[in-house]
């Protein structure tokens, strides 16, 4: 997952998607899923920016892969933040941001 600029178009955003996709193919991994979730507000200013494009990347790629493409994303100027967590299994659908209200699980009723 990564977090972009606030002031790019929402065809950059996505365009960055593509490139750090194009990386982790050229390196020998796969892009399993990636979904745009668009620019939501964050918790607190990062580089003077309270919004930012949200983007999310399911991988299957080696390490070295991995290391290279969070690499290029630290160095690259239009991201902000980036965060890359290993799983041991990819749960299947979409993810929990790009569900429905309905569709997700039942949670316990407030009080």
């Amino acid at each position: 997952m990564f977090i972009a600029r606030q002031d790019l178009s929402n065809a950059q955003a996505e365009g960055l998607i593509e490139h750090f996709g194009t990386v982790l193919k050229d390196n020998g991994g796969d892009v399993v899923m990636s979904e745009y979730w668009g620019v939501k507000t964050m918790a607190y200013k990062i580089n003077k920016n309270r919004k930012g494009h949200y983007a999310y990347m399911r991988t299957d790629a080696p390490a070295t892969a991995v290391q290279e493409m969070e690499r290029l994303m630290r160095l690259h100027d239009d991201v902000m933040r980036v965060m890359t967590i290993k799983v041991d299994a990819h749960p299947e659908g979409p993810s929990v941001q790009m569900q429905k209200r309905d569709e997700r699980e039942q949670r316990r009723e407030r009080r």
